[in-house]
C-alpha cells in the first residue's frame, strides 16, 4: 500500500529585519528537526523550517524547540514573534502574506521594540507573613479567627466562610498596595509594561516591561533595591531579556 503523500509548508517563528547574515545552531520543531533558514523581502525575514502541514501541540518539546529559535536569533537582531503553530502552505505564501502584504505593519512594529528588551519581574509574598500581617491589622478578622477556635466546624460552617472572605478581601488590598509600591518605582525606567494575570494567593505581581536597552542597567539596579527593601516580605523573581511576547504577537491568517 503506497504511503500517503506529505504535503510539506513552512513553520514560521519569528520576523527580523537585518540585513547580516545570521547563523543558527538550532533545529526546527518537529521530529524531522528540519534546519532553520529565512525567506527575504526588503530587509525583512521570516525565519522558518520546513515542516509536515500539520497542527502542533503545545508539548514541553514543541514549545521548547520554538522558543530556543526566537532566543537564538534575538541574540543577533531585533525579533517580532510569531504565535506558536503557524505553519504556512508555502515559501510563496510567507514571501505574499507575511512580508509583503503587511510590510508596513512590521516597519510600524519593530520601531516599538528596536533597541529595546523585555524584562518580566514577578513578586510573590514570603508563606505565612501576609496572613500574618493581615490577622495583626485587622481586629474584627482576628477576634472572628479567634472566636472560632474553640467551636466545632459543624456549628461555625457561615462564620468561616465569612472569615475566609474577610481574609481574601485584606488580601486584595494588600496585594494592591504592594504591587502599586513595586511599579512606581519602575514606571519611571520603562517604555511599556503589561500587567499578567496573579496566578497564586502569595503572588504580588506578575508583569512585563518593555525597556530601552540603555536604561536596562537602571532597571536591575531598581530591581535590586526593591529586593533589599522587601527581603523580609517579598521574594522576587526576575527574567530577561526575552523575546517580547508580551507586547508583540504577530497571527497570520493563510488565504486558501
Amino acid at each position: 500500500m503506497p504511503k500517503p503523500e506529505i504535503h510539506n509548508g513552512k513553520y514560521v517563528y519569528c520576523i527580523t529585519n537585518t540585513e547580516r547574515t545570521l547563523q543558527f545552531s538550532n533545529l526546527g520543531i518537529g521530529e524531522r528537526g528540519d534546519p532553520i533558514h529565512t525567506i527575504d523581502f526588503m530587509g525583512m525575514s521570516a525565519i522558518v523550517s520546513d515542516t509536515p502541514i500539520m497542527d502542533y501541540d503545545e508539548s514541553r518539546r514543541n514549545m521548547m524547540a520554538h522558543t530556543l529559535v526566537l532566543e537564538e536569533v534575538m541574540r543577533q537582531c531585533p525579533i517580532l514573534p510569531v504565535r506558536f503553530g503557524t505553519v504556512a502552505p508555502s515559501a510563496e505564501a510567507v514571501l505574499e502574506q507575511a512580508l509583503k502584504r503587511r510590510y508596513g505593519e512590521l516597519i510600524s512594529t519593530f520601531e516599538e521594540v528596536n533597541d529595546r528588551v523585555e524584562l518580566g519581574v514577578k513578586a510573590f509574598w514570603f508563606e505565612g507573613v501576609i496572613f500574618q500581617e493581615i490577622v495583626e491589622q485587622n481586629p474584627a478578622i482576628r477576634s472572628l479567627r479567634d472566636s472560632l477556635k474553640t467551636r466545632q466546624a459543624e456549628e461555625t460552617y457561615y462564620e468561616r466562610i465569612k472569615l475566609g472572605e474577610l481574609i481574601e478581601a485584606a488580601m486584595e488590598r494588600k496585594r494592591d498596595d504592594d504591587s502599586e509600591k513595586i511599579l512606581e518605582k519602575l514606571r519611571p525606567l520603562v517604555y511599556k509594561s503589561r500587567a499578567n494575570k496573579v496566578i497564586m494567593d502569595k503572588m504580588v505581581l506578575n508583569a512585563a516591561f518593555l525597556v530601552d536597552k540603555v536604561h536596562e542597567p537602571d532597571f536591575d539596579l531598581a530591581i535590586e533595591k526593591l529586593d533589599a527593601e522587601m527581603q523580609n516580605r517579598v521574594m522576587f523573581k526576575y527574567v530577561g531579556p526575552v523575546p517580547p511576547y508580551n507586547f508583540v504577537n504577530l497571527i497570520i491568517h493563510w488565504d486558501a
